[in-house]
């Protein structure tokens, strides 16, 4: 565990540290909220290194537990003691951002000991300060929205390593007839194409034979089509990861979902696996036909 990364999540009520969390929990690190400070030395000797999904871990941890404020400085320097490097990151945000975001979530402020909202906010600012000055990354997400914090903890996370970068590409077939995937975020259909279940030698076979795959490959319009849609996944892809998508769903339609969605999504499969991308492929409806025939 102490060639693991640990990163300490703290600062402000209102700064975004869920968020933050979450951004770790989708990145492969192991995610513990209001993580009480006398406990973490303990926690760090769990057999949890010897998970290998786990690529990290992260706490939150900030003045919702009494004694972190007296606390930290001293566990930090036992932990360094050990061999252990916890980076602390620390999170802000103006005052007036703040009540905004409080005002929205119509949440009470979780450390609130003044009359007012913005009293709280100034009093927990003020007693943090030296958790600040500590810290050794700062984040004022006054102007961020969640998708940019998420991308900038990733950026944090992988530093000149990608590996931590964990967005999920999935590509699934189905048949229009029977409904678009709920968990779909592009959907393309290739209803356009020609369709090999008018072709009496191919009709009682899926696109995962060679004889439909060949037919569908075959036409002219596939082969652009595949040109210009692969170039449009290429383009799009980092920007989904960029903005921290955990999750990416490309579902490639048809009208039962047999013959050509199965034969194009093996296609967009194979590209990303030539181009380092590793993906899941589902073929959501390949033998409903047959099933409910």
């Amino acid at each position: 565990m102490k060639h693991q990364k640990i990163f300490i999540i703290t600062g402000i009520s209102g700064s975004g540290k869920t968020t933050a969390m979450a951004a770790f929990e989708d990145s492969g690190f192991y995610c513990v909220d209001n993580m009480p400070m006398a406990l973490l030395p303990k926690f760090l000797d769990l057999p949890l290194k010897n998970d290998p999904k786990i690529k990290g871990f992260a706490f939150v941890m900030d003045m919702r537990e009494k004694e972190f404020l007296t606390q930290h400085a001293v566990t930090i320097e036992h932990l360094r003691g050990r061999g252990f490097n916890p980076i602390t990151i620390f999170l802000d945000a103006d005052e007036n951002t703040l009540i905004k975001r409080f005002s929205q979530t119509r949440r009470h402020h979780p450390i609130s000991h003044e009359a007012s909202l913005t009293k709280s906010i100034r009093s927990e600012k003020k007693e943090m300060l030296s958790i600040k000055n500590s810290a050794q990354i700062l984040i004022d997400t006054t102007t961020y929205s969640p998708h940019r914090l998420k991308a900038e903890i990733v950026f944090i996370i992988s530093g000149k390593d990608n590996k931590y970068i964990s967005m999920k590409t999935n590509i699934v077939s189905f048949g229009f007839k029977y409904g678009i995937p709920l968990d779909a975020d592009l959907v393309v259909d290739m209803r356009f194409l020609a369709n090999p279940f008018f072709v009496p030698s191919l009709k009682d076979h899926d696109g995962e034979s060679d004889d439909v795959k060949n037919f569908v490959l075959s036409l002219k319009e596939t082969t652009l089509f595949l040109d210009k849609y692969l170039n449009l996944l290429d383009y799009l892809l980092p920007l989904y990861q960029k903005e921290g998508k955990a999750y990416l769903t490309i579902a490639v339609g048809c009208t039962g979902g047999r013959h050509r969605s199965v034969v194009i999504a093996r296609k967009i499969f194979e590209h990303f696996n030539n181009i380092g991308i590793k993906a899941g492929i589902s073929h959501r409806d390949i033998d409903r036909d047959l099933k409910e025939s």
